[in-house]
């Protein structure tokens, strides 16, 4: 590793941002752990290759072997085929404990010919209840397609195949929290939620059609590397994530697909805010 600076070890958000090179492989040896149901899930093809299994015994996941603050998180998947009712694929980032923060991608199984659902959310502090959800304008069990999670102290986004779908403002100013204190992991899993995920839990699972299979590839995080206090980033050069916002081209692409594929949304949702839509809905597209 070559430094660019020197690393601070006190943890506070502005002194402990180091600026490193850091080089990452993708390599699911390498950037994971298999953390349940362990005969459920294989790496396979040399670490190229992660497949998560479900069946009526168990589901299975994976976590990051570190912890980060701030990033830009990419991974390739291959959602499960044919009825997939019941079933949730997860994508998120989280800290741990009751106040913890994190930043989902839940991907709603469905019956054979329905339109997959994606489940977004995102807690700071504790407190999540800021579901957005989209129907996918493709079918993402015939091929890997890339979904994305970029987390900046400005902003939240969340990418699919490079398309913005979401955002996420730091409003700190108007007193909503933002998630920029708490290092999280990567996670991952496949398990059994039939009493909420498809169609309000109408839709139970098929446990014939077992096992249910997802698979994963190219996961790389671009990111600020979180360890005994001090966040190490990549070097400057490396490191426009940090920054990013919306430019007028993604803003368009943004709001394009929430015309389109929005399919719910906590901040149009007026039977369940009867005393007004929390105040972020005022400023996050």
């Amino acid at each position: 590793m070559a430094s660019s600076s020197c690393i601070l070890s006190v943890p506070s958000l502005a002194m402990a941002m180091a600026f490193i090179t850091l080089v990452y492989a993708a390599n699911f040896y390498q950037d994971v752990d298999i953390t349940w149901g362990n005969d459920h899930a294989k790496i396979l093809n040399n670490g190229q290759l992660l497949t998560l299994s479900l069946d009526k015994s168990s589901g299975s996941g994976f976590q990051s072997k570190n912890e980060y603050l701030f990033g830009k998180f990419d991974v390739q998947l291959k959602l499960i085929p044919g009825d997939s009712a019941g079933t949730v694929t997860a994508f998120y980032l989280s800290s741990q404990g009751s106040t913890h923060d994190e930043i989902d991608f839940e991907f709603l199984g469905n019956l054979s010919g329905d339109p997959y659902i994606v489940h977004t959310n995102v807690f700071t502090q504790g407190k999540g209840n800021r579901e957005q959800q989209f129907y996918l304008w493709f079918d993402p069990t015939k091929d890997f397609r890339t979904y994305s999670i970029l987390w900046n102290p400005r902003i939240v986004i969340f990418y699919v195949d490079g398309r913005p779908i979401r955002v996420f403002k730091n409003i700190e100013s108007i007193g909503v929290p933002y998630p920029k204190n708490q290092p999280m992991r990567i996670y991952s899993s496949l398990w059994n939620a039939d009493d909420w995920a498809t169609r309000g839990g109408r839709v139970k699972t098929d446990w014939s059609k077992a096992p249910f299979t997802a698979a994963f590839s190219e996961f790389n995080a671009n990111a600020c590397v979180w360890s005994s206090g001090v966040s190490s980033c990549p070097s400057r050069s490396n490191n426009s994530w940090l920054s990013q916002e919306l430019d007028s081209t993604s803003l368009a692409m943004l709001r394009m697909v929430q015309k389109n594929y929005m399919v719910y949304n906590y901040c149009s949702d007026l039977k369940r805010f009867p005393q007004g839509l929390p105040p972020e809905c005022s400023t996050n597209t």
